[in-house]
């Protein structure tokens, strides 16, 4: 997982003013949505680079594993705690065929092992290691400037109502 944050000090302290606000509640929801915002664009590129995966020319019945997967893929945003920033997140996906961390190993060059489907043979499958990686390193500046401006937007916003 490749978590981009801010200046963490920076964002708690916005977080901290933000609860001595009159209307602070309306604040922190609408700088997390700006945060959440501010990595939309990495949320399709990851989307695009998972789909873009070679399935094999296997088709399977139900929620493929590629969208199961993509069903997970959240941007989050906290202004408290050790974690504070903006991230983008892939949940874990236990109900899909035993495969409880599929979007790790996707993205991972040393892939996983499973059985054939009606025989008892074990295959090594590689992942398509970047698919979640490269868009988010790629970009990195342009997603830390996005979250900056949210926060400045929010700092502006404090500073009318102080007036």
């Amino acid at each position: 997982m490749i978590e981009l944050s801010t200046d963490q000090q920076a964002l708690q302290a916005l977080g901290k003013a933000l609860k001595s606000e009159a209307d602070g509640k309306k604040l922190r929801r609408d700088l997390a949505r700006d945060l959440r915002q501010a990595l939309e664009p990495a949320k399709a590129e990851v989307r695009s680079g998972l789909m873009s995966m070679s399935t094999g020319g296997m088709s399977v019945e139900g929620a493929g594993l590629r969208t199961t997967v993509l069903k997970g893929l959240k941007a989050e945003a906290r202004l408290t705690g050790r974690s504070t920033g903006a991230r983008l997140r892939m949940k874990r996906t236990p109900g899909v065929r035993n495969f409880k961390n599929a979007p790790k190993r996707l993205n991972s060059k040393r892939g996983w092992r499973h059985k054939v489907f009606g025989r008892d043979v074990w295959v090594q499958q590689e992942g398509e290691p970047g698919y979640f990686d490269e868009p988010l390193i790629k970009h990195k500046a342009q997603y830390r400037k996005a979250v900056l401006e949210a926060m400045e937007k929010c700092a502006r916003r404090i500073a009318r109502s102080v007036k």
